[in-house]
């Protein structure tokens, strides 16, 4: 089977067994790369296939507890946006990424792991949002703007990989993986530079520079979910159990979380114009 960029995937073997300014900087890095980093050192542990008195997992197990976590981290994210309760961002980002580490690590399919993951990742998120949007006239409406981008991007990669315009070959991902790689690495060393000098690197403080990396940041989580949508039909061919669906649902969250913070982040350089 082939690896995933996806931090929750990648090490799968197959089938056997001002409030924004110090967002634009630094909080979205550690969001797009603190599990990535994670799964670098996660072991190689195969799904199995579903033994005896086991059902295999179908697509619809796929979508269902895709669904249940999506709309939980949606939930939890707009309850917090609207309640003004901005301080739980980062404490509940905390949290998401502890369980992350968790869930990664023992490559576990606990519902209750991968559900406190989405809500309180949905925190967190909802947290940043609230500050974005009731921090002046110009971000107004832009959590809703971004949930749609996020939604139209996964709607529109599911169809490019259903379609088969982009084929998920070996080489397609390395070069990904590379990508990715390259990616984090930035991010991590941007975030350390700033800690010395204003802006770091200058990729997180709405130059044109920036405007770029978000881009980048943008393609390169939305060209993951093709890799997370083939791993999951690989799972699917490969009769996994059915609570594996549990830990696919976590690794499309980890994308769409990622892919969320940098579509946000984007539209925020676009609303300081």
């Amino acid at each position: 089977m082939r690896t995933s960029s996806n931090p929750a995937f990648r090490n799968l073997s197959g089938g056997q067994g001002g409030g924004y300014a110090s967002f634009d900087r630094q909080g979205g890095g550690l969001m797009g790369g603190g599990a990535a980093y994670a799964d670098a050192r996660a072991a190689q542990v195969g799904y199995g296939r579903a033994g005896s008195g086991e059902r295999p997992i179908t697509i619809d197990d796929v979508v269902q507890k895709t669904a249940i976590t999506a709309g939980a981290a949606l939930v939890a994210g707009v309850l917090t946006a609207i309640s003004g309760a901005y301080f739980l961002a980062l404490p509940a980002f905390i949290v998401g990424f502890v369980v992350s580490l968790i869930v990664i690590f023992k490559q576990s399919s606990n519902a209750a792991l991968v559900m406190t993951y989405s809500i309180a990742m949905g925190i967190a998120l909802g947290g940043i949002t609230g500050l974005l949007e009731f921090s002046g006239t110009n971000f107004e409406g832009i959590g809703l703007q971004a949930v749609i981008g996020t939604a139209g991007v996964f709607v529109g990669m599911l169809v490019v990989y259903k379609t088969g315009a982009v084929r998920v070959t070996p080489k397609f991902t390395k070069w990904l993986m590379g990508f990715s790689i390259g990616v984090v690495i930035l991010m991590l060393a941007n975030l350390v530079m700033s800690f010395f000098t204003t802006g770091g690197l200058g990729l997180r403080d709405g130059s044109p520079l920036a405007y770029l990396f978000s881009i980048v940041c943008i393609g390169v989580a939305a060209f993951s979910l093709l890799l997370d949508f083939d791993m999951a039909d690989r799972a699917v061919k490969g009769g996994a159990p059915a609570k594996f669906a549990w830990y696919i649902a976590f690794g499309l969250m980890t994308t769409l979380v990622w892919l969320y913070v940098e579509i946000l982040r984007l539209l925020s350089y676009l609303r300081q114009e």
